[in-house]
């Protein structure tokens, strides 16, 4: 009705008898342009014109929305909710581990407490058991997001979300966004409240590879659901905005993160009246949760190698962990199996040894691993004070990690050591400086070229010389060098007079790959540890083999390389790598082993570096190496690593 009265009143009118056709049909067309008005002025529709061409859009709309809604079947469960196992493979081909099936137990809506309920209805959705199964606020947000050219975000309901995850996929687009509101109102009348409920909590990712409650009141507390208290539930509902953001067990970081989203859930229950203030109260400490752990099939090395091949995909492709976490994909890594035993053995050896010199025992669990932030203290289960090892081994030139030592366990001690991001390099970076002062043409004081001082001061490890080179070339062009050579911009130390003796934190693998920068002739080769991957049969893109560039000058390069294996042979024991034959080496000095000792060197096929450290209680850095053969650890272990690799090639 009211669209037609006001349709009427623009001027649309039917003709009346006795009136001639002609007249009638002129008075039928609606009055635009406007009759009467002058210039611009004419095209301004009136508010009546405006408001039937709203009537006419909502009515459209309305149509449109009725006509998906009748066309749109219920689906079959999606792949995504039959997940399956990740498998992954050595370079050779042959299986590495198979990670999975899913893990997931699904649990009815009796086995799930009711504190868990309300956490995660008032954080998520409370309106849940009243509204229709659709946010209309979050549904306009998401499509004017998306016009701007955005990615599609808005507040979906748990029905919504239940059907993302059980029947639709994760991509992010309008087409799927206007299905699954229509799929959230069909099941909404199809389905219970309790059991829209039961499905989404059986189908959502906590993280820790855990879907459903069930898995993840196992991974977190090492109970079952129906066994969670108020505190503990809060925390799982947090981890429904991320499980591999807000995991207190990942870092110090994280853990700031949970603790201040469990405050939030808990007051959200307050708020939607779930719980009073004197209840609330009740809850001020963070229910700390067990460490992470992974399944036993990631036992010794194994975990760190997935580790370090997730980290790659998702760095080449984008995938995210929670993807991964949802199995179904084979991944061919880099990863020698040969390779990884002979490096463990070297370091296990070493460490063994050490062990039975002094009376202690590297590399046995506890807390205060390094994490991956750059912190030490991370998740891990390696004791403060306990002697660590960590080692990475790569092809120059190509890049691929074939090797790597982690850690004693990866079910016992998570974060890997060769990926850590909070051990100083010390003099070990004294390589990158070099570099540095030679692309500047640094001469000796005499005014003759001053290379071949520079080389006996990096045999010496000669603290004093390299601190007044990085003054003189100045912080930001030595840290230039080093990050085109391979290092993380993020694991660079402040910029300050210091920064030249090595203060920044890179890790083994990146060190490695830095050191076969000088290897090559200044080619830099990423490192990586993926080769190809298929997901369900199809194979996934963005995995082409990183191009070697060039990134520093030949003759750079060469005179660098020239001082490394002047460093091999006079400063290490000619007779240790004597079976290797030329070998280029930097490694950390005596003066400063006070933190942490490094080997970094290269032969004809591989470039590998080898870190000791002693990790402190949780947050409180690294112990002094006591030890007063601390400082030969990690060259013992990159010998006994580089010979048997050396004689497995040459067939002894």
């Amino acid at each position: 009705m009211i669209l037609s009265r006001v349709l009427a009143r623009t001027r649309v009118r039917a003709p009346r008898p006795g009136h001639d056709r002609a007249g009638a049909l002129r008075r039928l067309r609606v009055d635009y342009p406007r009759r009467g008005r002058r210039g611009a002025a004419r095209f301004v529709p009136s508010w009546r014109q405006l408001l039937a061409l709203a009537l006419l859009g909502c009515a459209a709309a309305a149509g449109l929305l009725g006509w998906l809604y009748a066309t749109t079947p219920i689906p079959d469960v999606n792949a995504e909710a039959r997940s399956e196992a990740t498998v992954y493979y050595w370079a050779d081909g042959s299986q590495m581990v198979s990670v999975g099936p899913v893990n997931r137990q699904n649990v009815p809506l009796s086995d799930i407490p009711e504190p868990l309920r309300n956490a995660v209805i008032a954080t998520e959705n409370a309106t849940f058991y009243s509204d229709p199964g659709f946010s209309v606020r979050g549904l306009a947000r998401a499509v004017v997001n998306t016009v701007r050219g955005g990615e599609l975000q808005g507040g979906s309901t748990i029905t919504q979300q239940y059907v993302k995850n059980t029947y639709l996929t994760q991509e992010q687009t309008l087409s799927r966004k206007l299905r699954e509101l229509c799929l959230a109102v069909k099941l909404s009348r199809y389905l219970t409240k309790d059991e829209i409920l039961q499905g989404y909590l059986n189908t959502s990712w906590f993280g820790r590879d855990a879907y459903g409650v069930q898995a993840a009141a196992v991974a977190y507390y090492g109970t079952d659901a129906r066994n969670l208290d108020p505190s503990q539930a809060a925390l799982l509902a947090a981890l429904l905005k991320g499980g591999d953001f807000y995991d207190p067990g990942l870092s110090e970081q994280h853990r700031r993160r949970a603790e201040a989203r469990w405050r939030y859930v808990l007051d959200r229950q307050v708020e939607a009246g779930f719980m009073t203030r004197a209840q609330r109260a009740a809850y001020r400490d963070f229910p700390e949760p067990r460490p992470r752990s992974v399944a036993g099939g990631m036992a010794g090395q194994i975990g760190y190698l997935v580790d370090a091949a997730n980290k790659d995909l998702r760095n080449r492709t984008g995938l995210t962990a929670e993807e991964l976490g949802r199995g179904g994909y084979r991944v061919r890594t880099t990863f020698e199996r040969a390779a990884v035993d002979r490096l463990t053995r070297a370091v296990e050896g070493v460490a063994a040894r050490a062990a039975a010199g002094s009376g202690g025992a590297p590399g046995g669990g506890g807390d205060g691993a390094v994490g991956g932030d750059g912190a030490v203290g991370g998740d891990g289960a390696v004791g403060g004070g306990e002697t660590q090892f960590g080692a990475a081994s790569v092809r120059p030139g190509d890049g691929a990690v074939l090797a790597l030592y982690g850690g004693p366990d990866a079910t016992r001690h998570f974060t890997s050591n060769a990926d850590t991001a909070g051990v100083p390099v010390g003099s070990a970076f004294a390589p990158f400086v070099m570099a540095a002062a030679l692309r500047q043409g640094v001469r000796g004081d005499d005014g003759t070229d001053g290379t071949q001082a520079l080389r006996r001061a990096l045999v010496r490890a000669d603290a004093e010389v390299f601190l007044r080179l990085g003054e003189a070339v100045g912080p930001a062009e030595v840290r230039d060098v080093a990050v085109g050579a391979g290092l993380l911009p993020g694991s660079m130390a402040a910029l300050e007079p210091r920064f030249a003796l090595g203060t920044s934190t890179p890790s083994a693998i990146r060190m490695a790959g830095a050191y076969g920068t000088f290897a090559t002739g200044g080619l830099r080769a990423e490192p990586y540890s993926v080769t190809a991957v298929t997901y369900r049969g199809a194979p996934l893109e963005g995995l082409e083999r990183p191009a070697a560039r060039q990134v520093l000058e030949p003759e750079v390069a060469r005179e660098v390389a020239r001082g490394l294996r002047d460093v091999a042979v006079e400063a290490v024991a000619p007779d240790t790598l004597r079976a290797l034959g030329p070998v280029a080496a930097g490694r950390t000095g005596g003066a400063d082993r006070a933190e942490a000792a490094w080997f970094v060197g290269y032969g004809e096929d591989l470039s590998t570096a080898v870190t000791v450290f002693r990790p402190g209680p949780r947050g409180a850095g690294l112990l002094p190496l006591t030890g007063p053969d601390d400082g030969e650890l990690p060259l013992r272990a990159w010998s006994a690593y580089m010979t048997a690799s050396a004689a497995a090639a040459g067939g002894g």
